[in-house]
């Protein structure tokens, strides 16, 4: 793998030189106590027991999806392996995986855990081509992230891959005090949606995809979001609109009653404060300079 060069630039330009952490618990505990800034992931616990070994770390992300973290202790060790092991047995005993969730955030986040996409985090001072290669292939959302670290303040990661993965195939339903319905999810809406639609929507995806490589799709059960730590957008399909939300403060925007509306404070799916509908081609490119903005503003 190719390494990153760090300069410090001053009245002399100098390289910083990087190293791994001596203690590699010590890399876990800065990540655990940091997890939502570097990752966008809530912390649940650290050495995770089950049956059959303990998982490393521990989190749920903005999505409310389980997130799993692995490091990588020595040369010999295969923390895909590992990784892949752990998200099979939580996705075997999710009634565990709620328990920790009440425990820890409250009965209201358990209730909305998503499990279409659980996801594997590999830390690592180092990861093979054939490590890159063999996830890509597993179309499982397992992330490979290298670390290194400059001096005494500098920590630096690496996102190695982007992985593709298929949603686990769940059920939704939805009680009422009347009746229980199956609700419909994020693809089959878009499966179901007019051809109109489905040409603004896919209009849309190529226009989010163009702004850079930094941008990963995440295809959630009820909506798609796009992210680079955090999700920056989130797309919902429906018959007579789309839903664009994004991470834009609505205080530095010009509120357009039936364009735009101020989502602080009002339950909805996905993230992001300012939601944009978009029905027409008119509203796509409206819509198109809060985009640019939500993407530039957002580390």
């Amino acid at each position: 793998m190719s390494e990153i060069k760090l300069f410090e630039v001053g009245t002399v330009v100098k390289e910083r030189t990087s190293s791994t952490v001596v203690l590699e618990k010590q890399l876990q505990t800065t990540i655990e106590q940091n997890m939502e800034t570097f990752f966008g992931v809530r912390f649940l616990k650290s050495e995770y027991m089950i049956t059959s070994g303990r998982m490393d770390s521990i989190g749920i992300d903005e999505n409310n999806s389980p997130v799993i973290f692995e490091y990588k202790r020595s040369s010999s060790e295969n923390v895909i392996n590992q990784g892949l092991f752990y998200l099979d047995w939580l996705l075997d005993h999710k009634a565990d995986f709620k328990l920790l969730v009440i425990e820890k955030l409250g009965m209201e986040v358990a209730d909305q855990i998503d499990w279409s996409v659980p996801c594997v985090i590999c830390i690592a001072s180092d990861f093979t081509k054939y490590d890159v290669h063999a996830v890509n292939q597993m179309q499982r959302n397992i992330k490979l992230v290298k670390y290194r670290k400059y001096g005494e303040d500098l920590l630096l990661f690496e996102h190695l891959n982007t992985p593709v993965a298929k949603p686990v195939t769940e059920t939704s339903t939805i009680s009422t005090t009347s009746s229980t319905y199956t609700q419909k999810t994020h693809l089959e809406k878009l499966s179901s949606a007019s051809s109109h639609f489905k040409t603004l929507y896919t209009a849309l995806c190529d226009y989010i995809e163009s702004l850079g490589d930094d941008l990963v799709p995440n295809q959630l059960k009820l909506y798609l979001a796009y992210k680079k730590v955090q999700n920056i957008f989130c797309i919902e399909i429906y018959n007579k609109q789309i839903l664009l939300r994004m991470k834009l403060d609505p205080d530095t925007v010009e509120l357009e009653e039936g364009f735009t509306r101020d989502t602080r404070g009002i339950g909805h799916y996905g993230t992001g404060e300012l939601e944009v509908s978009i029905k027409t081609a008119e509203d796509f490119q409206k819509a198109k300079k809060l985009i640019d903005r939500a993407y530039q503003e957002t580390l």
